[in-house]
């Protein structure tokens, strides 16, 4: 794809009247980025009037999601990840090497015609297959600022190290972005930890704190909330796509023992393979203290209500347990990565919750007792859980000024 030199459009910046922040999430399946995008953009665009926020998403269910006033999205043609780790795309007859072009070009030619004052990326730093690098490398020549987000924990280090050897993540981070933010605590869980990292890399890493979550603003339909006032255990499993193991395993602690202290509501996550969805209802119907449902794209409101949690360790659950207080029960995946799992073993260790880890057996009578202890268990707030949620005010603060300066030096430049 021929370069692009920045446009006289650039020359325009310092009269605009509002600031643009355009993010982009590759998103297969699942719902961790997307949340994680739409939760600082929501925060953005509410703490600085008149800022605009656009996000790019590959994910196939965005248009689900309730977004805030100067907050929308462009919708990339979707991808899926096989299970040999292969892509391919989700429902266009394309191969992926087209689907890819297609993406790169709709991202490209997005950010060429909305250019942004700043672009976060999440997580991957040169997007799925690279499909983010020309784009990189447009806005690096129209002098807007670049930053990669990442969660607090990314992969065991041996296996991270050869990925980002492989997708030559480090040259990117060194010669592209201007800053990388780490959303979460070092003290809790450093993503850098067992790396090799350049003191370079270090020197632009700021550690932001982890994204607060708040209840969303819109009403939730009296039928999510099957419990009316009564307390209940919420189970979700985020996306779903790899939810069997949490699901099953609650169902079997409650088919064992009918007396445990709370009910339970399922949410089963919408990427969850239908004949598992069934399989799930079923046996929820034939439980009196158990419902089920398949999504509620407002479960922060859910989560505010309930008086526990049972969930898969994914950060967006790891922050929305903070930040909503809630005793927890943590089943962590550990495969394809251990991510999960290292984070929910780091939170277990400060006291933040309680981990299950499957081995397979899925022992009902193991998980019926963890149920029981929870009304017992320790608050996050109890453990001193507090301090680290000051993430999107820190993301806030950093916007502006990485907006501040980039308005400042296209002054300077014009006066010159």
């Amino acid at each position: 794809m021929t370069k692009t030199k920045a446009p006289a459009t650039a020359s325009l910046l310092a009269d605009r009247p509002a600031a643009r922040v355009l993010m982009y999430s590759h998103d297969t399946m699942g719902l961790g980025h997307l949340r994680r995008c739409r939760a600082i953009a929501h925060a953005l665009v509410e703490e600085h009037p008149g800022l605009s926020v656009l996000i790019l998403s590959g994910s196939p269910i965005i248009g689900s999601f309730d977004f805030r006033t100067r907050v929308d999205f462009v919708r990339i043609p979707g991808v899926i990840k096989l299970r040999n780790g292969d892509y391919t795309s989700l429902s266009l007859h394309l191969d992926i090497e087209e689907t890819v072009a297609l993406r790169s070009a709709i991202i490209r030619h997005t950010a060429e015609v909305f250019d942004p004052d700043l672009f976060i990326v999440d997580k991957e730093p040169l997007g799925l297959r690279g499909e983010v690098k020309d784009t990189l490398e447009l806005l690096k020549a129209r002098g807007t600022p670049l930053i990669l987000g990442m969660r607090d924990v990314m992969d065991e280090p041996e296996l991270l190290e050869q990925e980002w050897e492989r997708k030559k993540v480090l040259p990117a981070l060194q010669d592209l972005y201007d800053e990388v933010w780490v959303y979460g605590v070092k003290e809790v869980c450093d993503p850098y930890e067992g790396l090799d990292i350049p003191g370079e890399i270090k020197l632009k890493t700021r550690y932001t704190g982890y994204l607060r979550r708040s209840v969303s603003r819109a009403p939730t339909p009296a039928s999510a909330l099957p419990f009316g006032d009564d307390p209940f255990i919420l189970v979700t499993a985020g996306g779903g796509g790899d939810g069997e193991p949490v699901m099953d395993w609650v169902l079997r602690a409650y088919e064992e023992d009918r007396q445990l202290p709370y009910p339970a509501l399922l949410v089963l996550g919408p990427f969850m393979p239908q004949e598992q969805q069934h399989e799930f209802m079923e046996r929820a119907s034939k439980l009196d203290r158990v419902e089920a449902i398949t999504f509620d794209s407002r479960i922060e409101t859910l989560m505010a209500r309930c008086a526990g949690m049972v969930a898969m360790g994914g950060y967006n659950t790891f922050c929305e347990i903070l930040s909503f207080d809630k005793r927890s029960i943590v089943v962590p995946r550990t495969e394809p990565r251990l991510e999960q799992y290292i984070r929910a073993r780091r939170a277990e260790e400060l006291g933040l919750l309680r981990m299950l880890v499957d081995d397979g057996d899925r022992n009902p009578k193991q998980m019926a007792a963890a149920l029981r202890k929870l009304p017992g268990q320790k608050t996050p707030s109890q453990a001193k859980a507090v301090a680290m949620l000051n993430g999107l005010d820190q993301v806030g603060r950093l916007t502006k000024r990485w907006i501040d300066e980039r308005r400042r030096a296209v002054a300077a430049r014009r006066i010159a």
